[in-house]
């Protein structure tokens, strides 16, 4: 029998939150090397708090966040609303700032790294926007940029944090052939999503959250009626002004 990969990413009762008070609590699982996961719950469920933590931008208030790849092996893109838009850059430069992790700030573009940068806009659909301002650039077409800047990357792991929220239908279907590619090159993907259609036929396995975990496992399973009512309720009867748990024994 052929031993069974190392997982990707693994909880062991993990709390995280901010100023001692629990975003996302008691949470224990693993995520397998080349697996599409979706992260899904009410808003207020802590799932942006728990990429933040694979991230490494916060530490756990108890428990473990284990991770199978080194910190430079993830990639992570965040909400729109995150990216300055106002700073005055190209589309190709900032594109091209992808590629500085595993290149080096200082690195020249020669000319293998400009034909991978070409790749990457080409992957995406945006040849002919290079040297447009990335604030003029429509919600759609912006999303495509943040994609073509996880390709260069060449990630193991990725994070995508509402990658298909208030975009069109046709860019979203191009980005989620981008997923699917990843999954083919057995990269691990893990998504933060709201629309639960996308969840049900492209991603295999889901974590419901609600603060605590409601399930996790396959899509099928996971997001049942009771248990997406469930995750509703829990919401919104937590306590803000509630203290740290205990860990669990």
């Amino acid at each position: 029998m052929m031993p069974r990969p190392s997982p990707a990413l693994s909880f062991d009762n993990l709390t995280l939150g901010y100023d001692r008070h629990p975003a996302v609590h008691h949470l224990t699982g693993a995520c397998a090397t080349g697996a599409l996961l979706a992260i899904v719950g009410p808003n207020g469920a802590g799932k942006s708090t728990l990429l933040r933590g694979v991230m490494g931008q916060m530490k756990p208030l108890g428990g473990a966040i284990r991770c199978g790849v080194a910190p430079r092996d993830i990639a992570y893109l965040p909400q729109q609303g995150e990216v300055d838009r106002t700073f005055p850059i190209s589309t190709y430069e900032f594109i091209a700032a992808g590629a500085w992790r595993s290149l080096g700030l200082f690195a020249g573009l020669n000319g293998e790294r400009r034909a991978r940068i070409a790749d990457a806009i080409a992957a995406v659909g945006l040849q002919g926007f290079e040297a447009r301002p990335i604030g003029a650039l429509s919600g759609g077409q912006m999303q495509r940029v943040l994609f073509a800047r996880l390709l260069l990357q060449d990630a193991r792991l990725i994070l995508l944090d509402e990658p298909f929220t208030a975009i069109d239908e046709r860019t979203t279907g191009d980005l989620l052939g981008l997923v699917r590619r990843w999954r083919g090159e057995g990269r691990t993907v893990i998504a933060v999503l709201h629309d639960l259609s996308i969840v049900r036929h492209t991603f295999p396995e889901t974590l419901l959250l609600a603060r605590e975990p409601v399930a996790w496992g396959p899509t099928a399973t996971t997001l049942t009626q009771s248990n997406l009512a469930k995750a509703r309720r829990m919401v919104e009867a937590f306590d803000d002004a509630a203290h740290d748990c205990e860990r669990a024994a």
